[in-house]
């Protein structure tokens, strides 16, 4: 054992998974920590876990509890992880932290690639990336996510950039960073609650294998790093992107007189669109995760 998977804890259905060499699919947990409200979080934590089951594939929930790093909970584990108050929100730089003093905390997807790497795991399921905040030119608020992606060989498929950020701008750092972005089935960029922006996808592929077949390439070619797949909610369960763009412009718009900054921006924004949606901003981000899900489990059934 290597000095690092000293800190891992496989449940049982993820360690079988390992050692028959069946596909794993890792999920983050700050989805359950800080991206939705309790009990919602929780069945939906437990329904994206049986779509991956229902595709042949095994979840694997990643979370950090009282210093231990968990890849797949169990149901209590992760049960008491949608009710935790105070949680840490843990990304690269504070992940070793939270080991190290034995706390808890949901994994961002940042976090969530490098368990991922740990564990050998190539394919993770969220719902948005984060990115380059709105402002960021002044505030240089930019989500680790993105260096990550350009770092860690993992397969990460979501519904694109959360649509609270600057997309166009968090399109051009992955370019910089060398970060393929490839949209499934779709010429154009999902925008999170809305299946279509105005941002062209840089790359589309219409096959699970095509993906899976892509990031072999990538890797036997010697390119470090990992992929972005876009892949839009589906078209009736979305949020038109003129309604959400209105919605948005609200809520942040009460980030600096509220002095709402860093880290508690994107639950703040997440919570605010949920009450100015009318709760219909929760219902399509459960549909675009559950959608996400089942294309990542068909990703690593192919590798």
């Amino acid at each position: 054992m290597t000095p690092s998977h000293a800190y891992l804890d496989y449940s049982a259905e993820v360690a079988a998974a390992k050692a028959t060499g069946k596909p794993i699919v890792a999920l983050e947990s700050t989805i359950i920590t800080h991206g939705m409200p309790y009990p919602q979080n929780g069945e939906m934590a437990a329904r994206v876990e049986a779509i991956i089951r229902e595709e042949g594939a095994v979840p694997a929930t990643i979370a950090v509890v009282d210093g231990r790093i968990k890849i797949g909970l169990t149901d209590l584990e992760r049960n008491a992880l949608a009710q935790a108050k105070d949680v840490m929100k843990l990304s690269r730089a504070d992940i070793a932290f939270a080991v190290a003093q034995k706390k808890t905390g949901g994994t961002t997807v940042a976090a969530t690639m490098i368990a991922a790497e740990l564990a050998g795991i190539r394919v993770f399921a969220t719902g948005g990336i984060g990115g380059v905040h709105k402002g960021a030119e002044s505030s240089f608020d930019i989500s680790a996510d993105l260096d990550e992606l350009a770092l860690t060989p993992v397969i990460v498929v979501s519904a694109g950039a959360k649509a609270i950020l600057d997309v166009e701008k968090t399109i051009e750092v992955l370019e910089t960073r060398g970060v393929p972005v490839v949209g499934y089935r779709t010429d154009v960029m999902p925008a999170f609650w809305s299946s279509r922006s105005a941002l062209p996808a840089p790359l589309r592929l219409d096959e699970a294998a095509a993906i899976a077949r892509f990031h072999a390439t990538r890797q036997e070619l010697g390119l470090r790093g990992g992929m972005l797949v876009a892949n839009p909610v589906p078209q009736d369960e979305e949020i038109p992107a003129e309604v959400m763009s209105g919605h948005i412009a609200q809520a942040q718009g009460e980030l600096g007189p509220k002095g709402i900054s860093g880290k508690a921006v994107t639950p703040y924004l997440l919570g605010r669109l949920l009450e100015l949606t009318e709760g219909a901003s929760l219902k399509t981000n459960i549909a675009l995760v559950e959608n996400n899900a089942r294309l990542a489990a068909q990703i690593a059934k192919s590798l």
